[in-house]
């Protein structure tokens, strides 16, 4: 997932109350995905390994502990389907699976607020 694209994708998922943040990581420089925020202090780091299907890693204190398989047809997915599916996600067992609706959640704002634009460069397109 390109930047631009993660950046949306966090601030579609925040709209709707999940808990998300732009990961930058994964082995090569310039990746980049969707990281949540569970309970437990847990986090699912979405879309992090540069395939085209849509995966996701549960890790606890640098520790997998659970995972989201690829999800079916997600190599085609568009961004409102990309954050369906991550909003619709049950992370209780240690394999994930998709819920037929999200539980309704109020909004969080977006991160960094009124300076975002300033503190990453103006790279926006």
């Amino acid at each position: 997932m390109d930047e631009f694209k993660a950046r949306r994708v966090v601030d579609a998922l925040r709209d709707r109350g999940v808990n998300a943040h732009l990961f930058r990581g994964g082995s090569q420089y310039g990746q980049y995905g969707v990281r949540v925020t569970l309970a437990g202090g847990r986090e699912a780091e979405w879309d992090t390994d540069g395939t085209a299907g849509l995966e996701a890693q549960v890790m606890r204190d640098g520790m997998l502990v659970g995972y989201v398989p690829e999800i079916d047809g997600s190599a085609d997915f568009d961004e409102a389907r990309i954050v369906d599916a991550i909003a619709r996600t049950d992370y209780d067992q240690p394999v994930a699976r998709q819920r037929e609706a999200a539980a309704p959640e109020p909004s969080l704002p977006r991160e960094r607020g009124v300076f975002r634009r300033f503190l990453d460069g103006f790279r926006y397109r």
